[in-house]
């Protein structure tokens, strides 16, 4: 019968619906905790994150609490709207991107950077027909815009890194080795601030433009960024980079450990999206909790294969782990109540150095 399952992959909306009154025995799994919007919606994820930042301060000093900076000033609309124009008014001639804060694909984002710009969208904006009536405002996120993202020919990127949680207490989490970077279809510029396909990567904005071709260079693999940017800049400032993005996905995790509703019976496939400056700092951009799993090439088609696989692997459905593994096809734990050293490693190196057990953007 319909109510008999074991295992149900499932959108976040079908979630909303029905995990309540799902009945779930001891071995059933689904794919998403009861609220992972904690840290996929833009909102609750800034929300999460400078509360976590604030704890780290008081627990560990503001040393620690800086590991916490790779997320742009960001304030909840309308709520924060003064808070806002106070930071506003601060750095005149900023560029500011507004994003709503429950949809995706780059539906409803706009950049300004004059207070008059969202006046209006105040008064009417950023609301659709059938909101007209209500007094309801949709929400939205104001971020400072990155003005100086790494371009390669000319043009912006971001990333999409794979992160698994099989729990959140304790807190266990893999890294895939691949993922891929998305490139715009135009050439960057901050002279042209309505074109959409100069800055949003977003397959889905980018496949509407006349000239895109999806087999053609709108995604390059992560690992080929990661040798792009090693030849380019050396071994030694990539490793660094790339361990920055590893503290990315730990420490946005552990600011919304102690507010997800932990349960047995879920895991979670997340989607990062991740863009990088000029100086080589990573940026995160958002969370999704239903990263898309449509192929756009031949390659896309085979690394979410392996990568679908792989997560059904790790969920064991069949009991054939022992727990004790650190990889599992293109996954690598990288989190396990605690940082997990490199195999064949005794944990430190000559200097020192914890070395993690992640290889994201390798080839082996």
């Amino acid at each position: 019968s319909e109510e008999e399952w074991d295992f149900l992959w499932c959108d976040v909306s079908w979630l909303r619906e029905n995990f309540d009154h799902a009945y779930m025995e001891e071995h059933v799994r689904i794919c998403h905790f009861r609220n992972h919007y904690e840290l996929s919606r833009k909102n609750y994820l800034v929300k999460n994150l400078k509360r976590f930042r604030k704890q780290l301060e008081r627990e560990a000093g503001k040393l620690e609490a800086a590991k916490c900076d790779f997320f742009p000033k960001t304030f909840e609309m309308p709520s924060e709207y003064h808070l806002f124009v106070e930071e506003f008014h601060k750095k005149p001639g900023t560029t500011w991107i507004m994003k709503p804060v429950g949809r995706s694909q780059g539906k409803g984002i706009f950049l300004f950077r004059k207070l008059k710009d969202i006046v209006d969208w105040k008064k009417d904006g950023g609301r659709t027909e059938e909101q007209k009536d209500e007094t309801q405002v949709e929400t939205y996120v104001a971020q400072q815009y990155i003005e100086n993202p790494y371009l390669i020919g000319g043009r912006k990127f971001d990333l999409r890194v794979y992160v698994l949680v099989t729990s959140y207490i304790p807190l266990k989490a893999w890294l895939y080795r691949d993922g891929f970077a998305r490139f715009s279809n135009t050439r960057f510029t901050l002279n042209s601030i309505d074109d959409h396909y100069v800055h949003l990567t977003n397959v889905a904005v980018q496949k509407t433009a006349r000239d895109y071709d999806p087999e053609k260079g709108c995604k390059w693999m992560i690992q080929q960024l990661r040798q792009y940017l090693t030849a380019k800049h050396g071994a030694g400032s990539v490793e660094v980079l790339f361990a920055d993005m590893d503290n990315i996905f730990i420490k946005s995790l552990q600011s919304v450990q102690k507010v997800i509703i932990s349960d047995k019976h879920c895991f979670e496939l997340y989607g990062y999206d991740i863009l990088i400056d000029r100086n080589l700092k990573p940026w995160l951009l958002e969370v999704n909790a239903s990263p898309s799993l449509i192929a756009s090439s031949q390659e896309d088609y085979e690394l979410k294969c392996h990568l679908l696989k792989d997560t059904l692997h790790i969920v064991d459905m069949e009991g054939r782990l022992t727990g004790k593994e650190k990889r599992v096809g293109g996954f690598d734990l990288i989190w396990n109540d605690g940082p997990v050293s490199r195999e064949g490693n005794l944990g430190t190196l000559v200097n020192g150095n914890f070395m993690a057990n992640t290889h994201l953007g390798t080839y082996s």
